[in-house]
């Protein structure tokens, strides 16, 4: 979701700009744009230009190097500007409403004076309205429907002189969440960045002589690897060879509160090379993935867990793990059902009481708050603006126990909760996410395992069970990858479909829901998961020949009972496609398509049955023709509410 770049140097910044803005494309977007200050040979030639589109960066970037080729027109170029991807909440994505804005404010005798300050926005500014309305009254023109340029005409309505002090007498006038860039033509060597509830990073250049914004440290991969995190509420004043920050207080932050950090953010990862998707390349990396997520770990301690950024005194996992007496798990879409997986594992194997809430529904309701909770967040990103803001909820509610289980080590969730488990499934570019929830799940199990050692509940000869276990993975991820070719044949029955059920009971019942996200997000297929069990209870009203039903039949303790769910589809003309364990006696027949899974894999099944789902989501994309890493509406990090 939205990305944001910009730089100051002593250079033109325009490439690096756009080469940020293609590194951020991942996260998903439907316009994007560029502004800079222009230095004329005069000031009446000076000032701000822009280029924006409601096509790819590519395209942005054929727009650019065509600038200043007709007669009467200037070369966009310069040493200050801002970039912009955005992903359209207030206003339909089209080239009026894309960033970078400008304002359009009253001069001195009343007329309207050319574009003053140019800024870029990630977030959503919930009073726009009360403040476009008191704009308005005082002679500022609005040409777009966003609420972020709002934001533009506010901070050009309280400059006078030092853009600094208006974008901090700005920020104190918006409610919502926001990270923005800005720079003002009266200043053309200065850039001011301010964050609340939107990630936004500084990128330190080239001897400390330029200076560049972010939304993520991979839009600076290539052209700086010292990275600063700023804080929650931070502002940045970022001039030519130097900068500081203050912070939500506006006091001075001194250096060692925000340390230069060196993160090795480069693209390698995020090259394509021979798959046809990002998709298919993440699916087939989940071995890898699997393993380095693991690498290392010889026996189940809870010191696994210490991994965060700022250890505070006294919140070490073995105390924590040792007095707490129920686990609260928040997350979103993937995650979640991730977390519903792992509550099974949690209340099973480590016998501890576990919920699971959607985390942009728990903030907002009355809950009961235990201090002996554990709060584990769940994110691929680490930015989830609705996680966050759940977690934080929590922690306000006197719950200070917080874990994350998050693929970014440098994200705001690993630094805001006191312990984490940091995934290594590396840069995930597809929206549908494939590698980041099994590493998840495996960091889930390893967080069962070491709390049930914690509560005396795990022997060593089941500890050592289970680690077998865990290294066998990517051997087994492997062989069902192996699959692919009978999932490839299922997918051309499913390309002529516009409906599908799940089925799945227990541990793979969030399987199913998985298996259903995935198929509608990249497929536009509409998909719904059931506990098999409640099959009979609504949603075999729906079956018939045009209603394939795929069902995860593991050979658990629920088996018999799920052959039962399938009797009933069959009786009633549905057509089955079942993933089973090889020795679960499911056969085939003309209104049973079944694979058969290399193995039973136990309490770890989940992380092998999800893969032919994400395969049968995928290859039923492509049969279908739609984008299958950029789908229509959605974005890779949802940093708005």
């Amino acid at each position: 979701m939205c990305g944001i770049v910009a730089g100051v140097s002593g250079r033109n910044v325009v490439p690096v700009l756009v080469q940020g803005l293609a590194r951020l494309e991942y996260r998903g977007y439907d316009s994007c744009g560029v502004a800079v200050y222009v230095q004329g040979p005069d000031p009446a030639a000076s000032g701000l230009r822009r280029a924006r589109s409601t096509s790819r960066v590519a395209e942005l970037a054929i727009q650019l190097e065509a600038s200043g080729t007709s007669a009467g027109s200037d070369r966009l170029e310069g040493s200050l500007g801002i970039a912009h991807t955005r992903w359209a909440t207030h206003g339909a994505p089209s080239v009026g409403n894309a960033h970078p804005h400008f304002s359009h404010g009253p001069g001195p005798d009343g007329s309207q004076r050319p574009g003053r300050v140019a800024l870029v926005h990630n977030g959503i500014i919930e009073n726009h309205d009360e403040l476009r309305a008191r704009l308005q009254a005082r002679g500022y023109v609005f040409t777009s429907q966003t609420d972020t340029e709002v934001i533009a005409h506010l901070v050009d309505s309280l400059y006078d002189g030092d853009l600094f002090d208006a974008v901090k007498a700005a920020v104190l006038q918006l409610h919502g969440a926001f990270a923005i860039a800005v720079f003002c033509k009266d200043e053309p060597q200065r850039l001011v960045g301010a964050r609340a509830g939107s990630p936004l990073v500084l990128g330190v250049g080239h001897d400390g002589q330029e200076y560049f914004l972010a939304s993520d440290a991979m839009a600076l991969a290539g052209v700086t690897d010292q990275i600063v995190y700023l804080e929650e509420g931070d502002l940045v004043d970022v001039q030519l060879g130097k900068y500081w920050i203050v912070d939500k207080a506006q006091k001075a932050v001194a250096a060692p509160q925000r340390p230069v950090r060196t993160v090795h953010a480069h693209s390698g990862a995020a090259e394509l090379g021979p798959y046809r998707h990002y998709m298919q390349k993440e699916i087939f990396e989940q071995p890898r993935a699997i393993a380095d997520t693991l690498e290392g770990i010889e026996g189940i301690v809870p010191e696994l867990f210490d991994q965060q950024m700022n250890h505070a005194p006294g919140s070490n996992a073995a105390r924590v793990f040792a007095k707490i007496d129920s686990v609260l798990i928040l997350a979103c879409g993937t995650s979640y059902y991730s977390g519903c997986t792992a509550k099974y594992w949690l209340e099973s194997i480590a016998r501890v009481p576990t919920q699971v809430e959607v985390a942009s529904e728990y903030r907002y309701r009355d809950s009961v708050p235990n201090p002996q909770t554990l709060v584990v967040t769940i994110s691929q990103s680490g930015e989830t603006a609705d996680t966050l803001a759940a977690l934080r909820h929590a922690q306000a509610q006197g719950m200070d126990h917080t874990l994350t289980i998050c693929n970014v080590a440098t994200s705001a969730m690993v630094r805001e909760c006191s312990l984490a488990y940091v995934t290594r499934a590396g840069v995930e570019i597809g929206v549908a996410s494939t590698k980041a929830f099994t590493t998840q799940l495996a960091g889930l199990f390893l967080l069962t395992l070491a709390l049930a050692q914690a509560k005396g509940r795990l022997s060593e000869e089941q500890e050592q069970q289970h680690l077998k276990a865990m290294r066998h993975l990517p051997a087994a991820l492997q062989a069902v990858l192996a699959l692919e070719p009978q999932i490839i044949g299922w997918s051309e029955d499913f390309a002529k479909k516009e409906n599908a059920l799940f089925l799945g009971r227990g541990l793979h019942y969030p399987i199913a829901m998985e298996g259903a996200l995935k198929l509608k997000e990249i497929t536009y297929i509409h998909a719904e998961a059931y506990a098999a069990g409640e099959l009979k209870h609504g949603p075999l009203a729906l079956v018939t020949s045009e209603m394939p039903v795929v069902t995860v039949a593991p050979n658990d303790a629920l088996l018999e009972k799920l052959k039962s769910n399938l009797h009933e589809v069959r009786a009633r003309g549905g057509v089955l496609y079942v993933l089973a364990d090889a020795d679960t006696r499911i056969e085939s027949a003309q209104d049973m398509h079944v694979i058969r899974m290399p193995e039973h894999y136990g309490a770890l099944s989940p992380l092998l049955h999800v893969v032919p789902l994400q395969l049968l989501a995928y290859h039923t994309a492509c049969a279908r023709g739609t984008d299958v890493d950029k789908p229509r509406n959605l974005a890779k990090s949802v940093t708005v509410e």
